[in-house]
């Protein structure tokens, strides 16, 4: 039988063991140029580029070049109009399609507008009219802002022919004969319909994940390469793994929870992003999703064998996990597959909770799926992490001991 005396001075020993590795981790992190550049450079200053990139939300004067093969009043009245908005800016003119490519080929316009060479005839004879728009894909941005202007003074022509058909009277009977059903649109959660409220908060939870999976898969590479990872166990004690992973994490913790309110929070902020979140759900979320992170990060530095290795393992999946979330691509389209291996990463499940906690309003209880999917995640990659230290770290007393017998 253990007495209570007994057991708290279990309890009390494996504390200050924990906070014991706590501080010398805290010590390695200081001193490591490499991590500090993952843990502190990067989350400050990518988010800040990124949001920066997009923060005007759309592009103004997109450069295009036209190429009018009827040359009538009514043409050159479409493309004035087209010239007028502020998304386009008509810079060249040219008599064929051969040199409107050669003009997008040398980057000069992003877009060609081709008017055919029966626009007014067909106008007149009541026949409807194609009018030709080829744009640079390689931008979603300018095709964006080409289609949108292109696709307003289509519209706008068509209520002017029509009402000039109908023969009314007064502007109202115009109104209620080109508009008989009225309709309001109204764009929810992102109010520009823009590229920023709808992609950067989703790139804000995975800039968390991937830093921790770099910095962490940094400094254990660092200690098997060298064969010192047995030695950050607190001396004497047997039951050294668990506290040094519990060490370990709470420092990566503690540091996190600072990067996180500049990144989710202080830098939303300073680019005008849609922010309604309830401070309490906000940060119940977070608990979660950054220990699920921290643990996911140290079960795969077992991955991690030399200090450069992980920037092969790890850069590379920031895309296909943005993908495979169900945010920058529709989830509905995800393969099943894919859909069952992304609820394995954290960062799935914390970009759709961060999305309808911060963006759409949602509390705690609204996203109780990913929040117990989290929870259930930090359980079992706290297993798998305190197994994957447990391997390195008889890995490495056998290569110190292999060394040592090999210098005598």
């Amino acid at each position: 039988m253990i007495t209570m005396k007994e057991l708290h001075k279990i309890f009390r020993e494996a504390v200050g063991d924990t906070f014991f590795i706590w501080r010398k981790e805290a010590g390695r992190v200081v001193r490591d140029q490499g991590v500090l550049i993952f843990f502190i450079l990067v989350p400050i200053l990518y988010p800040l580029l990124y949001a920066f990139i997009y923060t005007g939300e759309t592009v103004r004067e997109v450069p295009a070049v036209v190429v009018d093969d009827e040359e009538t009043a009514l043409s050159r009245e479409f493309i004035r109009r087209v010239d007028a908005t502020p998304d386009v800016k008509v810079v060249a003119r040219t008599g064929n399609m051969e040199e409107a490519k050669e003009l997008m080929r040398q980057a000069k316009v992003y877009g060609i507008i081709r008017m055919p060479e029966d626009f007014s005839l067909n106008v007149n004879r009541g026949q409807q009219v194609q009018v030709g728009l080829y744009c640079d894909m390689s931008g979603l941005l300018y095709y964006k802002a080409l289609l949108t202007a292109c696709t307003d003074v289509s519209l706008d022509m068509n209520m002017d022919l029509q009402i000039k058909r109908l023969g009314n009277t007064t502007d109202r009977q115009d109104e209620v004969s080109l508009s008989p059903l009225d309709y309001e649109d109204v764009a929810l959660f992102n109010p520009t319909n823009g590229f920023a409220c709808f992609l950067i908060p989703a790139v804000l939870i995975l800039v968390l994940q991937q830093t921790l999976l770099l910095g962490i898969g940094l400094m254990n590479g660092s200690s098997r390469e060298r064969a010192t990872f047995h030695t950050q166990l607190v001396h004497g004690t047997g039951r050294g793994t668990v506290r040094l992973v519990l060490g370990k994490a709470l420092c990566y913790l503690m540091l996190y929870a600072l990067v996180s309110v500049w990144v989710l929070i202080i830098v939303p902020h300073l680019f005008g992003l849609v922010q309604i979140p309830r401070a309490a759900d906000l940060l119940a979320f977070m608990l979660p999703y950054l220990l699920s992170c921290i643990f996911f990060a140290m079960t795969l530095s077992l991955l991690v064998y030399q200090r450069e290795t992980c920037m092969l393992i790890f850069v590379f999946t920031s895309l296909p996990l943005l993908f495979i979330s169900g945010i920058s691509w529709p989830g509905v389209a995800v393969p099943a597959f894919w859909k069952y291996i992304s609820w394995l990463i954290p960062s799935t499940l914390g970009i759709n909770a961060f999305v309808r906690i911060n963006t759409m309003g949602a509390l705690l209880e609204d996203v109780s799926f990913e929040d117990i999917g989290l929870w259930i995640q930090t359980g079992v990659y706290f297993l798998t992490a305190c197994a994957a230290y447990y391997y390195m770290i008889g890995e490495s007393r056998r290569k110190a001991e292999a060394l040592n017998s090999s210098l005598s």
